[in-house]
């Protein structure tokens, strides 16, 4: 097989996972995952394998082959998995879990290398740019690092007390992060690295961007700037898209018919593709705001996605 040179994925509660061909919206592969529905889905940087988080596991399976059996099962996590994630050069997986953990992996064994309690069902986990630094949020409002290198966690932050932290995003020069929360609110710190290796956060803004739950928030990859956008996926249906310079709305993204789950962009930012409760995944011109792609064959809920177009 012949490797697309843009890989898109989505899952459901079909408990299916399905790679679409992004310009003609055709599903080219559809995997079975009966054990559970997925959470994340997330593509090794390489292009060659596909994590999907499931509950309680996480499998890997090959992109460019047409076996529908995973090649690795991790499997010590013991309840929901909803973040998963790799290291830039693929080397490792990050993971974390409603069961409260934060866990690593070696994408080559089945056992976690490292653990780190969060003491509450964990939502989100990203991989700060140094790749050195975990950051989570969790159901009672809290955000951690957790410093690899000192194996501990190094900064703890509530932005509001038991308010869960649904989803966070770092710019990729390490010079933002946001936390989205269950109330529609996205707060934004500047990370401020201290002569130790612990991070500091400077409050820079507090955004209303919803009124309902957001469920996940992404800052623009590198390729996009000087723009630089957030966007932010609501249960309002909508994907609002800010100018992260003053945090005004450049655009909302209105065709979804129900919860709007996830997003990723592009590798350059031009397009943004989003995965419904209204079984479809969408890809939208993030210049003009209009959906130029429905990807439909999904039978129940879409809610994950993922889109690797780069090198």
């Amino acid at each position: 097989m012949t490797q697309p040179s843009v890989i898109l994925a989505t899952a459901s509660y079909d408990r299916t996972i399905r790679f679409w061909e992004a310009e003609s919206g055709r599903c080219y592969r559809t995997i079975p995952h009966p054990d559970s529905h997925v959470n994340r889905l997330e593509i090794t940087p390489d292009k060659q394998f596909l994590a999907a988080a499931g509950n309680p596991h996480i499998r890997l399976f090959e992109v460019n082959s047409s076996n529908t059996q995973p090649i690795m099962r991790y499997d010590s996590h013991t309840n929901n998995v909803m973040a998963v994630g790799f290291q830039c050069d693929g080397h490792w997986m990050y993971s974390g879990s409603e069961d409260g953990t934060v866990k690593i992996w070696d994408l080559r064994a089945p056992e976690c290398q490292r653990e780190y309690e969060s003491r509450a069902a964990v939502n989100t986990v990203i991989l700060h740019p140094n790749q050195t630094d975990l950051i989570s949020g969790d159901q009672n409002g809290n955000i951690r690092v957790w410093d690899l290198r000192a194996n501990s966690c190094s900064c703890e932050l509530v932005p509001e007390v038991d308010v869960a932290v649904r989803s966070l995003t770092v710019m990729w020069d390490g010079s933002l992060v946001v936390a989205a929360n269950n109330r529609g609110t996205c707060y934004v710190w500047r990370l401020l690295r201290g002569n130790q290796t612990m991070t500091n956060f400077e409050p820079l803004h507090k955004l209303q961007a919803h009124n309902s739950y957001i469920l996940k928030c992404l800052l623009s990859p590198e390729l996009c700037d000087p723009h630089r956008y957030l966007a932010t996926a609501s249960s309002d249906h909508t994907v609002k898209i800010w100018n992260v310079d003053g945090f005004t709305l450049e655009r909302t993204l209105t065709g979804h018919q129900r919860w709007v789950w996830d997003c990723a962009f592009s590798v350059d930012g031009a397009y943004l593709l989003t995965a419904s409760s209204d079984a479809t995944a969408r890809l939208w011109n993030v210049t003009n705001g209009e959906a130029i792609r429905v990807y439909q064959g999904h039978h129940k809920a879409t809610i994950c996605c993922a889109l690797h177009d780069g090198a």
